[in-house]
């Protein structure tokens, strides 16, 4: 990581969001090493990521970390994605009062159509899509460019740090 952002040099924002599958299991069934490895990518990554891009940033840059409604609104089999989110989101409120004036946020998307849900069967991940769409008050999952729009939203807006935006479609209400 150091290595990559040393060959990159100045940079005005840095985002950071893994997207590999989830990692759901039971506590019963947990493999550890799995476990510690979905930290790896999601919670490790991301601060290696800033710590190594954070000088790197232009006056008035900023850095967007990814967390997720699964910090706030866990479901069973969810232990280590909930609480990943949950570090990221402490993360974001800790750089962004000890990187200041650099400014840290974070955005917590709900249910998506991405490659995150490709664990599962195309029909699982459709009857999974239904019933939430079933649910949400917008009546639809989300897309990417529903969420791509926070992104931008927080690297123009200058006067945001140490915030989670919620992006879900009313996800966590209902």
């Amino acid at each position: 990581m150091r290595a990559f952002f040393a060959r990159i040099g100045e940079l005005d924002h840095l985002v950071y969001t893994a997207g590999e599958s989830l990692f759901l299991q039971t506590l019963a069934e947990l493999d550890i090493e799995a476990a510690q490895r979905a930290f790896e990518v999601r919670y490790w990554g991301a601060l290696k990521a800033v710590k190594h891009a954070a000088p790197l940033i232009r006056a008035n840059g900023s850095i967007t970390l990814t967390s997720g409604v699964a910090s706030s609104r866990p479901l069973p089999t969810w232990a280590i994605p909930a609480s990943i989110l949950g570090a990221i989101e402490s993360l974001t409120r800790t750089l962004a009062v000890e990187l200041a004036p650099l400014r840290v946020n974070a955005v917590a998307p709900g249910v998506l159509r991405t490659a995150l849900w490709d664990n599962m069967s195309k029909a699982d991940r459709e009857s999974l899509y239904d019933h939430i769409s079933g649910k949400m008050p917008v009546r639809r999952v989300g897309e990417a460019s529903d969420v791509a729009q926070t992104y931008l939203y927080l690297m123009q807006q200058g006067f945001s740090t140490g915030q989670v935006i919620v992006v879900d479609g009313g996800h966590v209400l209902v």
